[in-house]
């Protein structure tokens, strides 16, 4: 790797550089010097944002921002976060300690000025919604990086979902049982069971030499998440005498954990949906001393209780909480407790088990040289749990990394009861070797086929994975980087016939007769308008494109199928108050949950559900919405110049904490016409049913080229600071809209020298 124009640096310190993005570069002699840069960087251009993360992982976040921040603040400390940071920090070792109070040293440097923006000082306005005083500014502790990295991945696991089954089993699976005993409850289970919910997904393939021009492998992907402003990740380079890396990190987490160009070695990741996190059904008691008992499968046992008080800004002065905390001999307790027996539920994380976040492995990655070098740092990778692609340039190779209980899959399905033996601890899995990849590599969060490897229950479907292949095959063997922006910008709905299969020809008989129907009849009567809107859709190319007036016309149909089936009768079960602490109701939405699960329970006729009817009546509705919008006298009002297109409201949210807050002023981004969906492979998800709104998807996109490290692309939704006043706010907001992407720039002669320290 040829890199122009190193700068000269300081003993002991380090200088920053921007590209015109405003992209930090930051290069020392030495590793914790480099360490201390990229903390000071980090607080420079992500200060409200990182001090956000830290009070979340503090359980104290409603002590700044009041009331919104309580639920936040009972979870963080009922599942412990702190606690476990502390330990996974206390069992570094020196040189890994070292290196992460290097950067938290320069964070700690760097929020002198970091703070220094509007959020941070709307806080400290008399006028804050709510009022009351807000508490001072303290450095950041030691153990904060481990806990900010906590925060971005706790509910990144599949233990929420495990959660959902379990009120889809207690309600819809007893009612099924009780009416259809033929029926097993994995049949009902496996309706409602597919990837959803505000978790996470992701996009990764590479491209072994033998498929490039350049006869070098090539990687890309793009990571799917919430849509947080400022962004999840942060483009940064560090640089020292030992390594030179570029890559997306986590604001507030040294190193680049996830993401990385290390010249001669490259790696990205995806989600392996993996079922690493054990959920136990657990049954609490009081005993007479004030403590808590648990009934293990060995018979009561004490349970560890803390108390924490959580104070809550509000006028006057705080308000305080009392949060009891649990923790059994199988983890720690999330929802419910020694009242509430029925729903009570403890959870086994890896990183509290073993005290370890894997932060070796994020140091190591750094000082990767080789593919090999790639997949033996993450054989040390903690949580979650990833396939990863790790290339050099003669090398793909593809390994799972993280640590997952051994269990037979029937035990991921549902929780496990905590009296009974299936509750206790098991080993870890013992991942495959690496592979190595000869040809083209693609994760899309699908089933793996690979032996060894499908550690999970539920996956994505196939289709995202199917169609990435297909993509990659369309180019042969002359595979580039500026190629890849044709993959990341694709469209195509690979699941949309799941679902327009069941709007089928209709005869010329058909429309007659439903015509003939008026809606209290018949739901799903075949008007006319509707069947030409039908024909329409069947005659569509399957394209989320932001200026199609199809794609809208079938998102707003599968918005509306969403609602009808979710109201259906059948499923009136799933409404029953799920119990449970409101930080899991973004997970236990039924209309959301029912939307993700459409093609399945169309075709649930034993439930009762008229798969056919339900799709026409849906259509029926929304021929009929637009009718009354635009004043056609029922007459079909497609196409037309007026017609909604999908850009419409497909447009993106920024989720800033300030949103949760009535009456703060949180920052905003320009709203842009969006292509994509859910699971297109330009990824912009909404949830149908609820809004169209875009608040999860490609939080990166990344190209990474071995042969020449200049041509590699890289681009993240909004922009390199989170300052709302700053140029680079939101300046890639719009080539992020597109697709596109943004050169990767090294060579030190082209970046902007902005201080040396």
């Amino acid at each position: 790797m040829v890199v122009t124009g190193v700068p000269d640096v300081p003993p002991g310190g380090f200088t920053v550089h921007r590209d015109a993005w405003g992209v930090p570069h930051v290069r020392a002699a030495d590793e914790l010097a480099l360490a201390r840069g990229q903390g000071y960087v980090t607080a420079l251009d992500r200060g409200w944002q990182i001090e956000v993360d830290r009070w979340r992982a503090e359980g104290r976040l409603a002590e700044r921002l009041g009331e919104p921040g309580l639920g936040w603040d009972r979870f963080a400390h009922r599942v412990r976060l702190a606690d476990t940071a502390r330990r996974a920090y206390a069992a570094l070792a020196d040189d890994d300690r070292a290196w992460v109070d290097a950067y938290t040293a320069g964070v700690n440097e760097g929020l002198a000025r970091g703070r220094d923006v509007p959020e941070l000082h709307a806080l400290a306005d008399p006028a804050w919604p709510g009022g009351g005083d807000l508490p001072p500014h303290e450095p950041w502790p030691a153990w904060a990086p481990l806990g900010v990295f906590l925060v971005a991945h706790v509910l990144f696991s599949g233990f929420p979902h495990v959660l959902w089954r379990d009120h889809v089993a207690r309600t819809l699976g007893a009612a099924v049982a009780r009416a259809r005993p033929d029926v097993p409850l994995a049949d009902v289970l496996d309706l409602l069971g597919v990837d959803g919910g505000p978790g996470s997904g992701s996009n990764a393939w590479a491209l072994a030499g033998a498929r490039t021009r350049s006869g070098a492998p090539l990687l890309a992907g793009d990571p799917h998440r919430l849509l947080e402003l400022p962004g999840v990740y942060q483009q940064v380079r560090l640089a020292c005498d030992d390594y030179d890396v570029v890559g997306l990190a986590f604001p507030g987490v040294p190193g680049i954990p996830h993401f990385g160009h290390a010249g001669a070695a490259a790696w990205g990741v995806t989600n392996a949906m993996a079922h690493h996190v054990d959920v136990v059904a657990e049954r609490l008691r009081r005993t007479a001393d004030g403590g808590v008992e648990a009934l293990g499968p060995d018979g009561p046992e004490p349970a560890d209780v803390v108390v924490a008080t959580v104070r809550v800004r509000a006028a006057g002065g705080p308000v305080k909480h009392r949060v009891e905390t649990v923790e059994t001999a199988r983890g720690v307790v999330v929802t419910g407790g020694p009242e509430d027996p029925d729903r009570t539920f403890a959870v086994r994380l890896p990183a509290r088990v073993d005290a370890d976040l894997g932060v070796a492995a994020w140091r190591r990655l750094l000082r990767a040289r080789t593919a090999r070098d790639v997949t033996d740092a993450f054989a040390t990778w903690v949580d979650p749990v990833d396939r990863v692609l790790a290339v050099d340039r003669g090398t793909v190779l593809s390994v799972t990394a993280g640590r997952v209980p051994d269990r037979d899959p029937a035990e991921r399905a549902l929780p496990l009861p905590a009296w009974t033996d299936v509750a206790r601890a098991r080993p870890w899995v013992v991942p495959p070797a690496p592979v190595v990849v000869e040809d083209v590599a693609v994760d899309a969060n699908e089933r793996p086929a690979r032996p060894g490897v499908d550690l999970g229950h539920t996956y994505a479907p196939p289709h995202r994975a199917r169609h990435l292949r297909a993509l990659l095959d369309a180019a042969g063997d002359d595979g580039t980087a500026a190629d890849q922006a044709r993959v990341h910008g694709d469209t195509l709905l690979g699941g949309a016939g799941d679902l327009l299969r069941w709007l089928d020809e209709a005869t010329d008989d058909d429309v007659a007769e439903g015509a003939m129907r008026t809606l209290r009849d018949d739901p799903g009567a075949r008007e006319p308008a509707s069947v030409r809107a039908a024909r329409s859709l069947r005659a569509w190319d399957r394209r989320m494109d932001a200026d199609s007036v199809d794609a809208a016309l079938f998102a707003a149909w599968r918005a509306a199928l969403a609602r009808r089936v979710a109201a259906h009768p059948a499923l009136a079960p799933l409404h029953v108050p799920h119990g449970l602490d409101p930080v899991f109701a973004p997970w236990l939405s039924v209309t959301a949950r029912v939307a993700d699960a459409l093609p399945a329970l169309l075709g649930a006729d034993w439930l009762g559900i008229d798969g056919a009817s339900e799709a026409w009546g849906a259509l029926g509705d929304v021929v009929r919405g637009l009718a009354d919008a635009d004043d056609h006298d029922g007459r079909d009002p497609r196409p037309t110049d007026a017609a909604p297109v999908w850009g419409d409201t497909h447009r993106v949210l920024g989720l800033h904490v300030l949103l949760d807050v009535p009456g703060a002023a949180s920052p905003r981004v320009p709203s842009l016409p969006l292509g994509g969906d859910t699971d297109t492979v330009r990824c912009t998800a909404s949830v149908p049913g609820i809004s169209d709104v875009c608040v999860r998807g490609s939080v990166a996109r990344w190209v990474w080229d071995l042969a020449d490290r200049d041509a590699s692309r890289w681009g993240v939704p909004f922009g390199a600071s989170g300052d709302p006043r700053s140029p680079h706010f939101a300046d890639q907001l719009a080539a992020w809209a597109d697709a596109e992407t943004v050169p990767v720039v090294t060579d030190w002669t082209l970046l902007r020298h902005e201080e040396t320290r």
